[in-house]
C-alpha cells in the first residue's frame, strides 16, 4: 500500500529516508507515548494540494497537550515542514504522517524526562479500504471490542499508544472475512470505526455519535458535516444504537484514509438496497471535485504546495 520517499524531516531537517533512525531505548517504543497526524494530499490541475493542513496540526498540538507533551516548534513551522518535505520527495499526491514521540534518555511511566522528536514522513498510498470500496462499499462487523471509557484514555487525542484498540478491532474484523469493524462504546452506543469515523442515513436523517461516545473528533468528519449542511440535509449529532445500523439506509465511514466509503453490509445484512446510497454518493462526487480541484474551493480546504513555495519566494 506504501512505497519509501527520497526523504524524512526529522527534527527540522531533512534527511534521506534510510538515515531517520530511532534509538532502541526510545520511550515511545517501549511505551505508546507518541501523538501523530494522518494527512493527504490530493492531486489537482494546480499540482498537490494538502487537504485541511491547519485543522490536522491544531489537532497534532491539541493531542499533545492532552498529553502533556510540548512540541519544540510552532503549529506555522510544522505547516510549512510539511509542505518542504513534499517538496523534496516531489510526489503528485502523498499521504502525510506528522509523528511527535519521546525519545531515548530513562525508562519509566513518567515520560517528560526524554526529549521531544518530531518526524514528517511523505508517502505514496491508495485507498485505505481497497480501491473498490469507494464505489462499492465495503462488508463490516461489530466488534467485540470496546472503545475506551471516559477517563481512561483521552479518546480525543491521536495517541499512538490508543492504537492497540484499533489494532484489535482490525485484526478481529479481517480474521472473520470482514474489511472492517465498529466499535461500540462502554454502554454499548455506537462509537467509530478502528479508524474511521461513521455516518448513519435513515429516512433522509444523517446522524453521527458526538464525542461524548468516544470517537476521534475527525477533521474528514468536520469536512464532511459541513458538506450535508450545503446540502441541506439534516444533521443530528447523538447516541445511536447498534440496532440502527442494520435498518439503516445508508451507512458511510468518513476519515483521511477511508475519505467517504459506503458501507454495504453489518454483520451479513445488507444496508439499504446493499450498494452505495444516493446521499452518500452525492457527499463523495461533492468531496472529491472540492479537493482533486475540479470544483471552487469554497471553504478554503486546500493548501496548494508549489504555490506556497512561489509566495514564500
Amino acid at each position: 500500500m506504501s512505497s519509501k520517499a527520497d526523504y524524512i524531516w526529522m527534527d527540522g531537517q531533512l534527511l534521506p529516508w534510510d538515515q531517520a533512525t530511532v534509538h532502541v531505548m526510545a520511550h515511545a517504543l517501549h511505551y505508546g507515548s507518541s501523538v501523530f497526524e494522518g494527512i493527504r494530499a490530493y492531486p489537482t490541475p494546480r499540482g498537490p494540494a494538502v487537504l485541511a493542513l491547519e485543522d490536522h496540526t491544531r489537532r497534532l498540538f491539541n493531542s499533545c497537550k492532552l498529553y502533556r507533551m510540548e512540541i519544540p516548534y510552532t503549529e506555522e513551522e510544522i505547516n510549512q515542514a510539511i509542505l518542504e518535505t513534499l517538496r523534496a520527495n516531489k510526489l503528485p499526491s502523498a499521504y502525510i504522517r506528522p509523528l511527535v514521540f519521546r525519545g531515548a534518555e530513562r525508562l519509566g511511566l513518567d515520560p517528560r524526562g526524554c526529549p521531544v522528536h518530531v518526524v514528517i514522513i511523505t508517502i505514496e498510498w491508495g485507498r485505505y479500504l481497497g480501491s473498490e470500496a469507494i464505489e462499492h462499499g465495503v462488508d463490516v462487523m461489530v466488534s467485540s471490542w470496546r472503545r475506551m471509557a471516559p477517563d481512561t484514555f483521552p479518546a480525543m487525542a491521536k495517541i499512538g499508544g490508543q492504537y492497540i484498540n484499533s489494532q484489535l478491532i482490525t485484526m478481529e474484523a479481517r480474521d472473520l472475512g470482514f474489511a472492517e469493524g465498529i466499535a461500540l462504546d462502554v454502554y454499548g452506543y455506537v462509537s467509530e470505526g478502528s479508524g474511521e469515523n461513521i455516518f448513519v442515513v435513515l429516512d433522509g436523517v444523517i446522524y453521527t455519535p458526538p464525542a461524548a461516545n468516544s470517537i476521534l473528533l475527525g477533521i474528514t468528519r468536520k469536512l464532511v458535516m459541513q458538506l450535508i449542511e450545503d446540502h441541506g440535509y439534516p444533521l443530528r449529532e447523538q447516541p445511536i444504537a447498534r440496532e440502527m445500523l442494520y435498518i439503516a439506509d445508508e451507512l458511510f465511514f468518513t476519515g483521511t484514509a477511508a475519505e467517504i466509503t459506503p458501507i454495504r453490509s453489518v454483520d451479513g445484512q445488507k444496508v439499504g438496497r446493499g450498494t452505495r446510497g444516493p446521499i452518500t454518493k452525492a457527499l463523495q462526487e461533492d468531496f472529491f471535485a472540492i479537493v482533486e480541484g475540479h470544483a471552487e474551493d469554497r471553504h478554503g480546504w486546500l493548501t496548494y504546495v508549489y504555490e506556497e513555495e512561489t509566495a514564500e519566494r
